[in-house]
């Protein structure tokens, strides 16, 4: 069974969380900086099963996992497409 992991690496703060859940060491930290500043999260799915851990454990739920079994890739977590809540408006 393999899996494939998708970040969303201008979201990505590079907490670090996913590459500790991850039991097969599949997300490194990159050495490039998104346009936020962060070094962000980026997976190596040379050895991913697809198992969801780092898409549970992200706290800004960017991370999509897909699992490829018998011949059909299935989604197992998808990123949060809610609308973020926008600042109030100061009172003039």
């Amino acid at each position: 069974m393999a899996g494939k992991i998708i970040i969303n690496i201008e979201r990505c703060k590079g907490c670090g969380l996913c590459i500790m859940a991850c039991p097969k060491n599949s997300i490194i930290i990159s050495k490039k900086s998104n346009k936020n500043g962060f070094f962000p999260a980026q997976a190596d799915n040379t050895d991913c099963t697809g198992c969801g851990a780092c898409a549970i454990i992200c706290p800004e739920a960017i991370i999509e996992v897909l699992r490829n079994q018998s011949g059909k890739i299935e989604t197992i977590a998808e990123p949060d497409k809610k609308p973020k809540p926008s600042l109030i408006k100061e009172k003039a």
